[in-house]
This record gives C-alpha cells, sequence and structure tokens, in this order.
C-alpha cells in the first residue's frame, strides 16, 4: 500500500496581511453596527439603543487561515460558527 502524500502547509499569512484584514474587520463591524442603528427606535430623538451588534462574519477577502491566526494572537474572538468579535476597545 501506498502512504498518502502529506500535502505542505500554507505559509502564514504575513504581518502586513494580518494588518489588512483586521482594518477591513473594523471597518464591516462599523458599518454594520451603523446599519443596525439606522433603524426606527434608535436615535437622539428616541429612548432607543446602541447597537447591540458584537459579532459579524468577517470579509472573505481574506482567507480563514488569517482569522484564525487574528484570533490566536488575541486581536479577535472566535464566537461561534464563522462569527468573529474584536476584543478590546
Amino acid at each position: 500500500m501506498a502512504e498518502p502524500e502529506e500535502k505542505p502547509l500554507p505559509p502564514p499569512p504575513s504581518k502586513e496581511e494580518l494588518k489588512l484584514a483586521l482594518k477591513a474587520f473594523r471597518k464591516r463591524l462599523k458599518l454594520t453596527r451603523l446599519d443596525d442603528e439606522s433603524r426606527l427606535g434608535y436615535g437622539p430623538m428616541s429612548s432607543g439603543g446602541r447597537s447591540g451588534v458584537v459579532a459579524i462574519t468577517p470579509p472573505d477577502q481574506f482567507s480563514r487561515a488569517v482569522w484564525e491566526e487574528l484570533a490566536k494572537q488575541g486581536k479577535l474572538k472566535h464566537a461561534g460558527g464563522t462569527m468573529y468579535e474584536l476584543v478590546g476597545p
């Protein structure tokens, strides 16, 4: 029997790619929160509250390995499924 060939591991994401991915994640989270707050019931003239959005599906232009690396570094937190949330301010 022939042994299965091992596939080489893909190279880890570069620091620049991680930086761009985190910036894209923050922007997507901000836009998602603004979209949620733009509904009726929010705003300065109503008694509505702030957005409750804390986790989002990250932008798909970056690979899953990028998001896993950012979670391993403690910059994002895996929130279940394909959702991630920002850690810290």
